[in-house]
């Protein structure tokens, strides 16, 4: 028994020497003396973004000599552009033990050699390889080996795509054209509801070149000149689609889906101002996603999003605790935690909000600012008294004990109605319009659509809506006396034939 306790115990020292030993760099067996080799799997090599996963090639090398020392080697591995020296190589592996070869992938090299070596896309680019080996305790015994190979690097396709035409959501528009997602290199894909029209696709919002159009049979066709023909792909019939493109094969599949739905029907807006209590928000009749409410706050406190009444799992939250209302970022958080929350403070309430939250998945954010009202509203359209002549627009009263509310009795026409805030002559400005086309008053109370065609911050809030072509009327199908009382900060209208 006193022997195979006396051997445990060597054994548990003998352990705790050669974790020292490592520890210090040491402890590596005899490597011989053959000298340090280094070689590469492909002197040429051509790389093509088809395929930037795959390895390009492979460098390895042997392992020196440690000159019998059994102490550790570490590698440095360089690159550097044929004739200009290591003075300014680019550092692949900088004194990495253990370690005799790298097989980096063809996008690693690619970017390697355009952003570090500066090579041009589509030339052929000469590389020295270097390869050092330094011996844990024998820093002054060097060792090199040489190498070279030659590649061609490729220019990547762009990593942003762009839907635009009279076919997709947001029209012509190259400056709120409709982004895809990225789902690989050259790959996008992007589902949504499509008008009967045209469509092609561009690279940056704004510039309306390169774009990527129908090359005539079916397929994609760069276009970065405007003398190039402009093919368009068309949508023959408004519907759901999946459209998914890939730039590196240069294809296309335009496939129709059932109607795109949000993940949740209703979202609430909770927090100190309402007491804790869940208040169901409004859906945005021109967009799914995004859910709307105007709030005036008088209690100071931290708010966030629930999608099920009284339910504190599957909330809209802030990515960081005590988040200033201005802040957009939204985390979709499935349990209870984190249970990060915005925070208005003393200095920001007794004053009206209107609160925007967009749960398109992936893109969640939460808009929300301050809102002073319109001091007159007027009716316009062929129904009301004035016509559609805006000098003659026909003011509403503002209720004295809330400049929110305005109202008004008298004659309507038979025709179409809406509402101005301002009158703009270019008839540009802040509308309360009807939620669909050609819409019949109800009696009851009813959600408008607020649209201030001049205000770029409220035409941000819509990825996927021109709201400047937007407009929607209600049209009075029988003349009469009526009332019609409009909230302007809940977005609410009643109009009532008496």
């Amino acid at each position: 028994m006193k022997t195979y306790i006396l051997n445990a115990a060597l054994i548990t020292v003998l352990m705790i020497g050669l974790s020292a030993c490592t520890d210090n760099d040491y402890m590596e067996l005899d490597k011989g003396s053959e000298p340090l080799s280094i070689s590469v799997s492909e002197t040429a090599v051509m790389l093509e973004e088809k395929a930037h996963s795959s390895d390009a090639f492979e460098i390895r090398w042997t392992t020196g000599t440690n000159f019998g020392t059994g102490n550790r080697i570490s590698y440095t591995l360089e690159l550097a552009k044929s004739g200009s020296g290591f003075g300014n190589s680019v550092i692949i592996k900088n004194n990495e033990i253990q370690t005799y070869n790298w097989k980096p992938s063809v996008e690693q090299l690619n970017s390697i050699l355009l952003d570090e070596l500066h090579a041009q896309p589509d030339e052929e680019i000469s590389v020295n390889v270097m390869l050092t080996a330094t011996v844990s305790g024998m820093e002054g015994e060097v060792q090199t080996s040489e190498c070279s190979f030659s590649a061609v690097p490729y220019e990547p396709v762009t990593e942003t795509l762009y839907l635009i035409g009279d076919a997709t959501p947001n029209g012509w528009s190259a400056d709120n054209a409709t982004e895809m997602q990225r789902v690989d290199n050259g790959v996008f894909s992007w589902t949504g509801n499509m008008k009967e029209g045209n469509f092609k696709f561009i690279t940056t919002p704004g510039q309306f070149l390169p774009s990527y159009n129908d090359n005539g049979n079916g397929g994609l066709v760069y276009r970065d000149d405007e003398a190039q023909p402009d093919l368009q792909f068309s949508i023959s019939e408004a519907h759901a689609y999946k459209i998914e493109v890939n730039l590196l094969n240069l294809s296309i599949t335009v496939q129709q889906v059932e109607g795109v739905t949000a993940p949740y029907d209703n979202i609430f807006f909770v927090g100190d101002n309402t007491n804790w209590g869940f208040q169901l928000m409004d859906r945005d009749p021109l967009d799914m996603f995004l859910f709307r409410a105007g709030i005036f706050f008088t209690t100071a406190g931290q708010f966030k999003f629930g999608t099920s009444d009284g339910s504190w799992e599957n909330m809209y939250k802030a990515t960081s605790e005590n988040a200033p209302y201005t802040s957009e970022g939204v985390e979709f958080v499935k349990g209870f935690d984190p249970d990060n929350k915005w925070y208005i403070d003393d200095s920001q309430i007794n004053q009206a909000y209107k609160i925007c939250l967009d749960i398109r998945p992936g893109k969640e954010r939460m808009i929300m600012r301050q809102f002073t009202p319109y001091q007159q509203m007027y009716l316009i359209g062929s129904a009301a008294p004035g016509g559609w002549d805006l000098g003659q627009g026909t003011p509403m009263s503002v209720d004295a004990g809330n400049p929110n509310i305005f109202t008004w009795t008298g004659h309507l026409n038979e025709g179409e109605l809406k509402f101005s805030a301002d009158l703009q002559s270019d008839w540009n400005g802040a509308w309360f319009m009807a939620s669909s086309e050609n819409a019949t008053p109800t009696g009851t109370v009813e959600k408008t659509i607020f649209i201030d065609k001049s205000d770029t911050s409220l035409a941000a809030q819509y990825p996927e809506i021109a709201i400047g072509d937007v407009d929607y009327k209600w049209v009075i199908n029988e003349a009469g006396n009526y009332t019609i009382t409009l909230n302007q900060l809940l977005e609410e209208i009643t109009i009532i034939k008496n």
